[in-house]
């Protein structure tokens, strides 16, 4: 008999970049947590083929560049569809933690009391 793991837990340490589809076996999204220093960057301009990406400023003040510049800040929550590129900056003052989630675009088909079942 097989028994299926069906709930995981980690607990993230300091670490300036984690990859929770690794620690938690994910199977429908990638989420990761960053950290960049003041007047640090994500060190190359991307897109995706698939995968648009939600960014949540969790503390500090950053900058995403897409042709053109949108400020962000704490509390701040950003979607960037795949085709677009983009480039992540700390502001030059402070840096910046923030949660990227990266899902398939146009995948969710159901959601919160849809997709749940009762008992």
């Amino acid at each position: 008999e097989v028994i299926m793991q069906i709930t995981q837990k980690t607990t993230i340490g300091k670490e300036n970049r984690i990859e929770l589809h690794e620690k938690l076996s994910l199977t429908g999204a990638e989420i990761s947590l960053n950290e960049l220093p003041a007047g640090a960057n994500v060190p190359f301009v991307h897109s995706h083929k698939e995968n648009e990406e939600i960014y949540g400023i969790l503390s500090g003040n950053a900058k995403q560049i897409d042709g053109e510049e949108i400020s962000l800040s704490t509390g701040d929550w950003l979607k960037i569809a795949p085709a677009a590129k983009r480039q992540f900056f700390a502001s030059d003052i402070s840096g910046i933690t923030y949660i990227c989630i990266q899902v398939k675009e146009n995948s969710l088909e159901h959601f919160t009391a849809e997709d749940a079942v009762i008992g």
